[in-house]
């Protein structure tokens, strides 16, 4: 009979990770679990505590910071293969999971299932002929080195990209390996897994030529595994059902996608959502039930094109998804730096990224030009971007793949504070007050326009005060509505206390903070 040994990548929620494990073991399988490096130290030591005297559970040796796009998520899971390999040697099979998967059958089923053919469950289709890849680089990917996350440091990775090509710093693909593609979500028999750990082994021109493509976790393995496997005994498919909307975002499945998810010819399902508490229990109870049985009718995709495309073709006018949902969602964390001098703020985020390597964004209500990824056009205006806020984030929090972002804001904002601040998200604001002088505020008045290079000493005079009366009474407004977790950081605090906002707004240790607070004429203007 099969076993299986799951491959758990994950990065938050140690409750949810602890519960997972715990109905995976419970049918008798094993699970070796890669908690993200970048982490809080405690979330880590809650999973060791609960998870550490369980026999069919081991830890990776080493924890790895990951990153989306960069060799580090290839390199946690061989971290996790290994631990798993040694630990577990009645395993049969190896199987990718992530915290945001769930089972669709039962755990009979799915051992039967696996017992039933003796093959590798990977998709691998030929990266240059395939059209797996629909937009972006796609040759660039593999022919260029890529040093940088494209994502959290944007302008590293584009700079050495575009000098690369400029120099053209080409490079040859390993002359004996045809490069795959394909969902990261795997299960693979024992001997391919020892096979392709012997292959990392032995083959450092292939390592080297991999750690410095871009997504790797997209073509390391499915190329290995062609390269060692016989094709007749590879099927190209995943065992995890999951589908991407028109906006190239994991579909997320909830409370009443039940019925949909048993139907489907697949073993597990991503993403369920953190708030679908029932679906997650009705999904757990199953796994157990040795005597469930099972219709296939695999018709998620198609009704989901169907159900999805009313809005356009059927309803010409019917609501985009972003004027219907309403909230950012319960379990993330939107940290806000309210600051009216942008320039500090901007400072102050990209330490933050650098440090905490937390998705940052700057000032994305006020600036049309902000950094934005494409999100399906609700980001092309800034009147697209007020007007569906909450959307625009949580997208936003989709595209990092993370449950907390931090963003800029002006303290004019009041609409939009009033609004985040209401939402189900937990937010935290850190408010910025900095100190004016009357050459800065004639400077402000020139850029937003109230003054020209031509307007006399006199006329300004008369301005400021007026410019200084609206700061203060933007300072108030903020004050008066008494939002929760407010922090308020004054130009004139000292180190110490700088820290200990940061370390409290940013939930980090005091350690990290310190190294935040330490950033060379935050306040310069």
């Amino acid at each position: 009979m099969a076993r299986i040994a799951f491959i758990l990548l994950c990065h938050k929620d140690p409750e949810a990770i602890v519960r997972q494990a715990r109905m995976l073991i419970g049918a008798g399988d094993y699970i070796a679990i890669h908690f993200d490096a970048r982490a809080a130290p405690e979330a880590f030591a809650q999973i060791r505590e609960a998870l550490g005297d369980e026999p069919n559970v081991v830890f990776a040796r080493r924890r790895v910071r990951c990153g989306w796009g960069e060799w580090s998520l290839v390199q946690a899971t061989l971290h996790a293969v290994e631990a798993a390999v040694e630990a577990f040697p009645r395993a049969t099979h190896f199987y990718m999971l992530s915290g945001d998967c769930a089972p669709i059958k039962s755990a009979r089923y799915a051992h039967e299932f696996l017992g039933s053919r003796d093959v590798d469950y990977i998709e691998s289709f030929d990266f240059f002929e395939s059209d797996w890849i629909k937009t972006g680089m796609k040759e660039e990917r593999l022919v260029y080195r890529h040093f940088f996350n494209e994502r959290t440091q944007k302008w590293r990775f584009y700079t050495s990209f575009e000098l690369q090509k400029r120099l053209r710093l080409m490079r040859a693909i390993p002359s004996d390996i045809e490069v795959q593609i394909g969902s990261q979500w795997w299960c693979l028999r024992r001997r391919t897994v020892e096979w392709i750990l012997d292959f990392t082994r032995t083959r450092r021109d292939v390592m080297r030529f991999f750690r410095t493509t871009w997504i790797p976790d997209e073509t390391f393995f499915q190329t290995l595994v062609r390269h060692l496997v016989p094709e007749i005994e590879i099927e190209t498919r995943t065992l995890t059902f999951l589908m991407f909307s028109d906006y190239g975002m994991p579909v997320t499945f909830y409370n009443d996608h039940y019925d949909m998810l048993l139907g489907q010819d697949y073993l597990f399902a991503r993403k369920i959502s953190p708030e679908a508490v029932a679906l997650k229990r009705r999904l757990g109870a199953l796994y157990g039930d040795d005597a469930a049985q099972f219709r296939i009718s695999d018709e998620g995709r198609n009704l989901y094109r169907f159900l999805t495309a009313r809005g356009r073709e059927g309803r010409r006018f019917g609501r985009r998804f972003w004027e219907v949902e309403s909230t950012i969602g319960r379990d993330r964390e939107l940290m806000i730096v309210l600051c009216k001098k942008w320039h500090v703020a901007k400072r102050l985020v990209a330490r933050i990224r650098q440090t905490t390597n937390l998705p940052v964004m700057e000032y994305v209500f006020n600036e049309e030009g902000a950094a934005l990824p494409d999100l399906g056009g609700i980001q092309v205006t800034l009147a697209k971007r007020t007007r569906h806020r909450r959307a625009l984030m949580r997208m936003l929090f989709d595209y990092y793949e993370t449950d907390r972002l931090v963003v800029c804001m002006d303290p004019a904002d009041m609409d939009l504070l009033t609004d985040f601040c209401g939402d189900r998200a937990r937010t935290r604001l850190l408010d910025i007050q900095c100190t004016f002088s009357d050459e800065y505020l004639a400077g402000h008045a020139r850029r937003v326009g109230l003054a020209g290079e031509q307007t006399g000493r006199d006329t300004l005079e008369r301005l400021l005060p007026t410019i200084r009366g609206d700061i203060i009474h933007e300072r108030d407004r903020i004050r008066d509505a008494e939002f929760a977790n407010h922090l308020i950081l004054r130009e004139t605090d000292d180190p110490a206390h700088r820290a200990d906002l940061l370390s409290r707004f940013l939930d980090v240790p005091a350690e990290k903070a310190q190294e935040i607070a330490e950033i060379d004429h935050l306040f310069a203007d």
